[in-house]
């Protein structure tokens, strides 16, 4: 049976990693296909660019892609990584044009990291839940409102178009289109020989920095937002709030998700979850003392705090990050 062909774009100022690592995921599988003689189809991984030859990547490193865009009813897989360069690539008419043609033909379209920009300029993503980079979701969802961007998952697959997180994202992307293919066994022995989870635990929260919400302008809300900043563990009921501001805990709610865009409650269950990050990565104390000093009162509350804002508890995020 002939290969799939999978496309892999470059352009300058691409992600190295969001190129190597699909790039040895497939290739990996297509060597332990030919090895055990199985009879799924294998891989035939292409770099490609609108003008083949070396490549120089966002770091400086020289990648060399040798073949012209394909045809579009011959690819299998196209995918589109991301890169400090994605937003001046996206403005590549030829590029765009092969882009939104493939999604017709190719069985599958993906973009690994801020790939998505490319894919959103092609149309493609209209209508549809994806995910990026985190530090890329917020301008993503700004210059394309139509696209419903989640910063949180390691990938998104919605019917045809997959989309995946920053950089190693890619890597869990292209297993799961190998599992999709030939099977969870396959993935795993390629993810064996990477050192690396089938599917990784938690999504992309866990890596993120503190995003903080602009202080307000209203006076009162800004004064709220300090003295919760300052102080999480302290006593931020809205009637507590609202009395130290000045306000009736119904209109002082009212301004704050006016001017935050946040409730106070889950305002604060933030700024102690991003407390307690930082004590858990520093202190060597338990859980339940972090859990205490950053408000929560109890573990349990903080456990429960933690897998609905990041995806995973304490003790692993500990682990990870310590």
């Amino acid at each position: 049976m002939r290969p799939r062909l999978v496309a892999i774009v470059c352009f300058p100022g691409v992600q190295p990693l969001d190129v190597v690592g699909p790039h040895e995921v497939f290739v990996g599988a297509t060597r332990l296909i030919n090895a055990r003689s199985l009879t799924g189809r294998s891989y035939d991984v292409r770099l490609v660019a609108t003008t083949p030859g070396a490549v120089t990547s966002e770091s400086g490193l020289s990648l060399l892609a040798p073949h012209p865009l394909p045809r579009a009813r011959d690819i299998d897989t196209l995918l589109v990584p991301g890169g400090d360069g994605v937003l001046a690539a996206r403005t590549d008419a030829a590029l765009v044009r092969f882009v939104r043609r493939s999604a017709t033909a190719a069985r599958r379209v993906a973009s690994v990291c801020s790939g998505t920009f490319i894919l959103a300029e092609a149309g493609l993503l209209d209508g549809r839940t994806v995910t990026t980079h985190w530090r890329r979701a917020a301008h993503l969802q700004r210059e394309y409102p139509a696209i419903d961007v989640d910063p949180d998952p390691i990938f998104i697959h919605d019917g045809a178009i997959w989309t995946s997180a920053g950089v190693t994202s890619g890597i869990d992307l292209a297993l799961a289109m190998v599992e999709e293919d030939h099977g969870a066994e396959i993935a795993q022995a390629i993810a064996r020989q990477l050192v690396m989870f089938l599917r990784r635990p938690g999504g992309q929260s866990q890596f993120a920095t503190p995003v903080w919400t602009a202080p307000a302008r209203h006076d009162a809300v800004r004064a709220a937002q300090e003295r919760i900043n300052l102080n999480p563990s302290a006593d931020h009921r809205v009637d507590v709030l609202a009395h130290a501001v000045g306000m009736s805990p119904r209109h002082f709610t009212r301004r704050f998700v006016e001017q935050t865009g946040d409730s106070p409650a889950r305002y604060i269950e933030r700024v102690r979850v991003e407390r307690a990050r930082g004590m858990l990565e520093r202190d060597d104390v338990g859980v339940g003392v972090v859990a205490q000093r950053c408000g929560f009162g109890t573990a349990e509350t903080m456990r429960r705090a933690f897998v609905r804002r990041i995806g995973v508890p304490p003790d692993d995020y500990r682990k990870r990050f310590a």
